[in-house]
């Protein structure tokens, strides 16, 4: 059991919980303790690192800190993982550009950068007719029902987006991708509840073209034509964009509010 000067007491609890923290958090990292599983009881803890109670809650209070677990309390309590993926990284992103006070366009710029070249890339897979066609073309069937509800149809349209980019072939390209059209479609879904309330949705007409739009965008894949399949991502996205830019243009990222986290929450 660690052992320490009373007036050095503090600093080395910290730096034990520090050292638990940091082993803890690379096998959860490493995939050594999955995620929903739970973390050893806090007194094997004590046993395994040979330090004392408090510099194990300090290292769990760490750990929740920053997302990777969640601490039960009570006499069923213990700390269960939640490892990082494309929803903390979107949530945290958009915190960041939320805190930094970025407004809603600049976001839509940054995608209409990368999405084209995800479609493009999407376009170059050698197994994109069973790794990606499918996919795409049930997402196509969902929205094609939801033409006449525009609330719907644009949750159905968004969730095209946001699996096209998932499928990038670039693990790092596709993380960021996943987490800016995930952060992009809490925004777009808050636009389309103002329409409707308001009555101002964009007509039927105008879903119809979006729909279109993704079914072109789906052949260029299907064919593998990177450069017409980037092309056409691009003009789809900025002309689908404008419709939200106009009515947020100075509203700034949202990424705390309930709607938002519950984006987040199902992907």
């Amino acid at each position: 059991m660690e052992s320490a000067a009373p007036g050095t007491a503090k600093i080395s609890q910290l730096r034990m919980a520090e050292l638990v923290a940091a082993e803890l958090r690379e096998r959860i990292l490493a995939g050594g303790i999955g995620d929903g599983a739970s973390l050893p009881k806090q007194e094997e803890l004590v046993a395994e690192f040979g330090v004392s109670y408090p510099s194990v809650r300090e290292a769990l209070r760490i750990l929740e800190t920053e997302g990777l677990i969640t601490v039960r309390r009570g006499n069923r309590g213990g700390a269960t993982v939640h490892a990082p993926d494309v929803r903390t990284a979107g949530y945290a992103l958009g915190l960041t550009l939320q805190a930094m006070q970025v407004k809603i366009p600049d976001l839509a710029a940054a995608i209409a950068v990368l999405e084209p070249q995800s479609a493009a890339r999407c376009a170059g897979r050698t197994d994109r007719a069973q790794a990606v066609l499918p996919r795409l073309r049930e997402l196509l069937a969902e929205s094609e029902r939801h033409l006449d509800d525009g609330a719907a149809f644009t949750r159905a349209s968004r969730e095209f987006h946001d699996v096209l980019v998932g499928f990038d072939p670039n693990a790092t390209l596709r993380v960021v991708a996943q987490s800016l059209t995930s952060l992009w479609s809490a925004q777009e879904e808050a636009w389309a509840d103002a329409q409707l309330s308001r009555g101002a949705y964009p007509p039927p007409a105008d879903r119809v073209t979006a729909q279109r739009a993704h079914e072109r965008l789906v052949e260029s894949i299907a064919r593998g034509d990177a450069g017409r399949a980037e092309k056409l991502a691009h003009e789809h996205l900025t002309a689908a964009q404008q419709w939200v830019c106009r009515k947020f243009s100075d509203r700034v990222i949202d990424a705390a509010s309930s709607r938002s986290r519950r984006r987040f929450r199902r992907g």
